[in-house]
């Protein structure tokens, strides 16, 4: 047998093993350790349980001898959140490793709340809790996923009234643990399942109340996070007016009771069929009172005179549009005289100015032969060939030549 490190030539024996690691644990002392009793069993003075983490999935076991007995609450039991101060013991003849707790407290009411109200205001910083992020429940849901416990009264209310109040709704029902370890996870893998069912339209998680620690799991960060990234509206039916959970924050809609969730997420048929002849009946008034009043304003209109004797208009205007006639007759007869004047006026004036008018004078006009006018003796040589206008029509003839001088 040897201190040193061992080797295949010279190992540890097991009970050199085994005291090294009882040596080892010893000088960890006792240590105070918070968690959740899952498991409390008594069994001749000793209590055997389990404690498992508020987070991780992990869990020791304990014992409690009866010499500490009188340091524990008598009113401990399974779903306890508590501290315990304990020693782990390994025990060198069987290898085997153990706590022994020496006191157990309870984690206080007040401390419970104020981790809630701190991971409260954590999340409504973050925006979870926004009224701008709630969405509207439809109308009239094809299909409504329900999350709660099996055989329970929550399901069993919700289905009922739902069913009373519209008889073809349809469910799709998942079942999960609603109060201890297991149940904030299997809650939230229960809201995605009918999250991504593209034909579920609403989500109700149900549960009828309880008691504030067993609710504790409706405020599951994990939980909280996973219902506010989902796209289907949800309703909180928790059933707990005195406290609320988490889920009733960022939940589409918070019901009162599972009842309450029925009644808010489907519309009653005979109420729907009420509002329906209470419009028919209002349409019904509206359109014959508009038809009253048209039939009331034609009667009218038809009761003046000069649509109930049309004729008499006529008769009226008649001597206005012989006296119109007549007047733009005498205007038009004015008009043309004036114009005529005028036009025998230009006419004159015109005849005075004409070229033929001075060739009828006994004037004459000397072209040559391509219609260029005689403008001087230069633009006649002896021989040229003219055309000599008169005021009746032209004779030809040939220059001679300068005849004599200008006068």
């Amino acid at each position: 047998m040897t201190d040193g490190r061992p080797t295949a030539d010279s190992p540890w024996p097991v009970a050199l093993l085994n005291t090294k690691l009882r040596d080892y644990i010893d000088r960890l002392g006792t240590a105070w350790v918070e968690g959740e009793i899952t498991q409390w069993n008594v069994s001749g003075g000793t209590v055997y349980g389990k404690l498992k983490d508020l987070e991780q999935d992990s869990t020791i076991s304990f014992s409690v001898w009866s010499s500490a007995r009188s340091r524990v609450p008598t009113d401990l039991k399974q779903g306890d959140r508590v501290v315990v101060l304990l020693k782990p013991n390994f025990w060198v003849k069987a290898g085997s490793l153990s706590m022994q707790v020496y006191e157990i407290r309870h984690v206080g009411l007040g401390d419970l709340l104020e981790r809630l109200e701190r991971l409260r205001a954590q999340l409504a910083s973050e925006g979870l809790f926004a009224a701008e992020r709630k969405r509207r429940l439809p109308f009239l849901p094809g299909r409504i996923g329900l999350v709660t416990g099996k055989d329970s009264d929550a399901e069993k209310d919700v289905l009922r009234n739902a069913q009373l109040r519209w008889p073809a709704v349809q469910f799709r029902v998942i079942h999960a643990a609603v109060q201890g370890d297991r149940a904030a996870s299997e809650i939230t893998g229960a809201i995605r399942a009918l999250d991504a069912d593209p034909s579920v339209d609403v989500i109700i998680v149900a549960r009828g109340g309880g008691d504030f620690q067993n609710l504790l799991c409706f405020s599951d960060e994990k939980l909280i996070r996973a219902v506010a990234e989902i796209r289907t509206p949800l309703v909180s039916a928790i059933g707990h007016e005195a406290d609320r959970p988490l889920l009733d924050e960022v939940a589409d809609l918070r019901a009162s009771t599972p009842t309450d969730a029925a009644k808010r997420v489907v519309p009653d048929v005979s109420e729907e069929l009420a509002r329906v002849e209470q419009a028919r009946s209002r349409i019904r008034s509206r359109v014959t009172h508009t038809v009253r009043i048209e039939v009331e304003r034609i009667a009218m209109l038809r009761s003046r005179p000069v649509i109930a004797t049309p004729g008499e208009l006529v008769d009226r205007r008649a001597d206005d549009l012989t006296r119109h006639l007549a007047r733009g007759g005498e205007l038009v007869e004015r008009s043309i005289e004036r114009a005529s004047v005028a036009t025998e006026h230009l006419l004159g004036r015109l005849r005075t100015l004409s070229p033929q008018s001075t060739l009828a004078r006994g004037y004459a006009v000397a072209q040559l032969v391509d219609g260029r006018v005689l403008r001087g003796t230069a633009d006649a040589p002896a021989g040229a060939e003219l055309s000599i206008r008169l005021a009746d029509g032209a004779v030809g003839a040939v220059s001679t030549g300068v005849v004599g001088g200008a006068e």
